[in-house]
């Protein structure tokens, strides 16, 4: 039962790497850049659902659908403004960028008073709820963490496979000037995945916000989501998922059972593991280059 319950942990705390996991997959597959702005997305979205509450008195829904539609819109704003014109330059460049915009995004939030430098907590409806399955305790923010996963990749995948937008994200991300000659909109879809990305960070901090609280640093994160992507593939989709699934568990596990100190480490041993054994993650692609 013990097991049980840490594996229930586990992954959902494997399903919030997922979801952060899959903005940096999404932005990488779209414009081979890595964005190390997603845990701080994922903290602009918490505290907007949390200012939609609590400033304009919205209900728990609708301060999650107006935190999810801003960073949305965010997110295409960023990346017309700050990150299309830094476009060709060399990648060293656009990741200092991004980790420029994560401090930027975090300074922002400290400078609002009365907000910025507090903790607070999200009022969501299944708050400190829990069911119990015979000796399993389940907690109902675990639950709800996990489904909106499960619900969000069955939307994405969807998305990816039946929509023209998805198909043409699809093409864009394989060959971004074969798109463009076959009349793509190729800077267009590129400001969309920057605002699909910014949104499902959103609603991985709303996920979170329950159980860590919503302050100014939950956006460090992200720091755990890398290794996620890592080891699920940085090309891949349903990598990102998985490889969120196994950081998680792996430190629910570390936690448990080993001194202190193993469970932050345990993310990054498993990172490390990975490039030994299989350098391209779970379900990444081999690259070759002639040369």
């Amino acid at each position: 039962m013990q097991i049980l319950q840490l594996l229930l942990s586990g992954i959902a705390q494997g399903c919030i790497y997922g979801l952060i996991a899959l903005g940096f997959v999404l932005i990488y597959k779209a414009t081979e850049t890595v964005s190390f702005a997603q845990g701080d997305l994922m903290m602009l979205g918490a505290f907007g659902a949390f200012a939609g509450m609590s400033l304009f008195g919205m209900p728990f829904w609708l301060a999650a659908i107006f935190a999810v539609v801003a960073m949305a819109a965010f997110g295409v704003l960023l990346e017309l403004v700050v990150i299309r014109p830094i476009l060709g330059q060399p990648q060293f460049s656009i990741v200092m960028l991004t980790i420029g915009i994560a401090y930027v995004a975090r300074g922002l939030i400290t400078m609002v008073p009365g907000i910025g430098t507090e903790t607070h907590t999200l009022a969501v409806p299944y708050k400190d709820q829990i069911w119990k399955l015979g000796e399993l305790v389940v907690n109902l923010e675990q639950l709800a963490i996990i489904i909106a996963t499960a619900v969000l990749c069955g939307l994405l995948f969807a998305m990816f496979r039946y929509s023209k937008l998805g198909i043409a994200m699809q093409a864009s991300s394989q060959n971004q000037l074969a798109a463009y000659y076959m009349g793509i909109p190729v800077k267009r879809l590129n400001g969309l995945v920057w605002g699909l990305a910014a949104a499902v960070a959103a609603i991985a901090g709303m996920l979170l916000a329950p159980i860590t609280f919503v302050h100014a640093n939950m956006g460090f994160i992200g720091l755990k989501a890398f290794p996620a992507a890592v080891v699920g593939g940085f090309g891949s989709l349903p990598g990102a998922i998985v490889g969120g699934l196994v950081i998680g568990i792996v430190e629910s596990f570390a936690g448990f059972y080993l001194p202190d100190g193993f469970k932050d480490t345990a993310p990054y041993i498993v990172v490390l593991l990975m490039l030994m054994i299989k350098p391209n993650g779970l379900f990444g692609e081999k690259l070759r280059k002639k040369v």
